[in-house]
């Protein structure tokens, strides 16, 4: 990773843009409708200190290179950080391609090298993002602090989450329906509070598989795992898909009783490699769900 992504608050944020003409309009179109303030600097005041006062990020997106690498500097002087377009070695940041969703956005970088491809890998990503997704983000965001005060619990509070992102609230929220979606919301967490919980499973990805062959069904328990287990075998680049939040747990450690322990605590445990077929049956035996997941068709 040659550049590490990160998302930038705007709300009581100042936005500089530098100049005139399509590149810096452009730029200004990226802030349509956030809540940062948007300033836009003429070029006879671009070397001016003052002209940045406040300002957090900076666009600069007119002049001949001597006169951008200055404004640049100057502007860093001032306490922003600075992208000059079409300049990546004058940047301190790039600028991606951005699916926008409200409070969902995807972004693709390429660390300037070819703003085209990232373009066109966002309009595949854009064509998977469902336009609710944004109102589902901010059905969830609204009530942060009521679901961390009922289930404080961090693997109780993410068991839920799961749960209830395809469940009818965030339907409802997709949808448009915000009323009916934060009262089902509300339903579904104090129903929640008031059963045990439910119980995890183990799900084994078995070997012999390039990561690219994971099934559908393997690359999503990945994505949700809250245990990682490497058996033998286990194929790094397989490994390196499952979340980065999930607990790593060597194959040594992991014996039945410990695996039916974190599945008491309703946490998705994926095992990745080759798994004893006796260490899976006492597993099932203490009354957890045990499913292998096979590669996809070559």
């Amino acid at each position: 990773m040659d550049a590490f992504p990160a998302f930038f608050p705007l709300a009581g944020r100042t936005v500089a843009i530098v100049g005139d003409g399509e590149p810096a309009e452009a730029k200004a179109r990226l802030f349509d409708g956030s809540p940062a303030r948007l300033l836009r600097i003429e070029v006879e005041r671009a070397l001016d200190p003052a002209s940045y006062e406040n300002a957090s990020l900076v666009f600069i997106a007119a002049g001949e290179a001597p006169f951008r690498e200055a404004a640049a500097r100057i502007a860093r002087q001032a306490g922003a950080v600075v992208n000059v377009v079409d300049h990546p070695a004058l940047s301190d940041f790039h600028t991606p391609a951005l699916v926008d969703r409200g409070e969902v956005v995807a972004a693709v970088g390429t660390a300037g090298a070819s703003p085209m491809l990232a373009a066109l890998l966002r309009s595949d990503i854009e064509a998977r993002v469902p336009p609710g997704a944004g109102r589902v983000a901010a059905l969830f965001g609204a009530m942060r602090d009521e679901l961390r005060e009922k289930l404080p619990d961090l693997d109780a509070r993410r068991a839920f989450l799961r749960e209830a992102l395809t469940g009818p609230a965030a339907e409802a929220a997709m949808a448009g329906e915000m009323l009916t979606a934060r009262r089902l919301l509300g339903e579904a967490l104090d129903g929640w509070a008031e059963r045990a919980s439910p119980k995890g499973r183990l799900r084994i990805i078995e070997t012999g598989a390039a990561p690219d062959l994971l099934s559908l069904r393997a690359a999503r328990a990945l994505s949700q795992a809250d245990v990682l287990i490497a058996g033998a075998g286990a194929e790094p680049a397989t490994l390196a898909l499952a979340r980065r939040e999930a607990r790593r747990v060597s194959a040594q450690e992991a014996d039945p009783e410990t695996v039916a322990g974190f599945a008491a605590r309703g946490l998705q445990i994926v095992w990745v490699g080759a798994l004893d077929p006796a260490l899976a049956e006492a597993v099932a035996a203490n009354e957890v769900q045990v499913e292998r997941l096979r590669p996809a068709p070559d």
